[in-house]
């Protein structure tokens, strides 16, 4: 490639709609905000051997609610475990349930979409079980399945990933629906393209913007359910170090500790807080009728 080329394929990527998304994104400063949040708590979770080497279920009861120091930063809980190690490895779990959760809602949920709002025969079925699922607070569904399962790590993303399924399932099918009736869609069908082509090549990659925004949201929701789950003790089982049994086991030491279960609610409000912004920033930027508005 000669140095002219260089200089014409320059302008080109710049212009390419991924760069101009990518720009927008990093100019809009709720997102960029909501990304250094989340940033922190992602880089908690992926380094938490090196920042927390001490193991956080090591028992030490002579050490026994210390206050945050410089030997201990979060303190340390009623069986002298530190608090900054739990916190640590809660991020983790925390982010691992909700990547599982968020990948089964985007793998099932869009196939589940796509199905309903493609294929016209199909859709009143889907829909009513959704319907059906949908009916019920997501958390208190959450806890029932859970309930059924019993509790533990692998039981809590199921039940969550069940609980979200309809609901990304219905914002995908929304926008197959819309998207299959257009021109270009038709044009395919005229010219023979067969249904899998369509839905690859001609109807997701254009419903992948609201799924984007659907899947940030739905991350805090999961990080948020799954501490309630721990919390009420149908979650991850104790002593798996998670924010909501940190809470949990805190709450009854509120006025001699109050720092067990303050830290923790302060990781879980900039996680959820940070993964808000972050899908209020996608939304504003990939929803063209907003951008058409402004």
């Amino acid at each position: 490639m000669t140095p002219t080329d260089d200089a014409a394929a320059g302008p080109a990527r710049r212009h390419h709609p991924l760069w101009l998304t990518c720009g927008r994104l990093l100019r809009h400063r709720l997102f960029v905000s909501g990304l250094a949040l989340f940033g922190i708590v992602l880089i908690a979770a992926i380094f938490a051997p090196y920042l927390a080497p001490i193991d956080p279920n090591k028992l030490a009861m002579r050490f026994k609610f210390l206050p945050p120091d410089i030997d201990h930063p979060f303190g340390t809980d009623n069986f002298g475990r530190s608090l900054w190690s739990r916190v640590i490895w809660g991020a983790r779990l925390s982010v691992l349930m909700g990547s599982a959760v968020v990948v089964l809602n985007a793998v099932f949920g869009t196939l589940i979409g796509a199905a309903a709002g493609y294929f016209r025969q199909l859709d009143n079925g889907l829909m009513r079980i959704n319907d059906a699922l949908m009916a019920f607070p997501a958390i208190l569904l959450a806890i029932g399945i859970t309930a059924m399962l019993g509790p533990s790590t692998i039981d809590a993303v199921l039940a969550l990933a069940i609980v979200y399924i309809p609901r990304t399932a219905r914002i995908v099918r929304s926008s197959v629906i819309v998207l299959r009736e257009m021109e270009y869609v038709q044009a395919a069908v005229a010219a023979g393209a067969g249904h899998w082509r369509i839905l690859r090549r001609h109807i997701m990659p254009n419903a992948m913007a609201p799924l984007i925004v659907q899947l940030s949201f739905l991350f805090a929701y999961t990080v948020l359910a799954e501490a309630t789950l721990s919390f009420l003790g149908v979650g991850a089982v104790p002593p798996t170090p998670t924010w909501g049994n940190i809470m949990s086991e805190g709450r009854q030491y509120m006025l001699e500790a109050p720092w067990i279960i303050t830290i923790p609610g302060v990781a879980l409000m900039i996680t959820v807080m940070g993964l808000n912004m972050l899908g209020d920033g996608l939304r504003d930027v990939l929803d063209p009728r907003l951008r058409i508005q402004q």
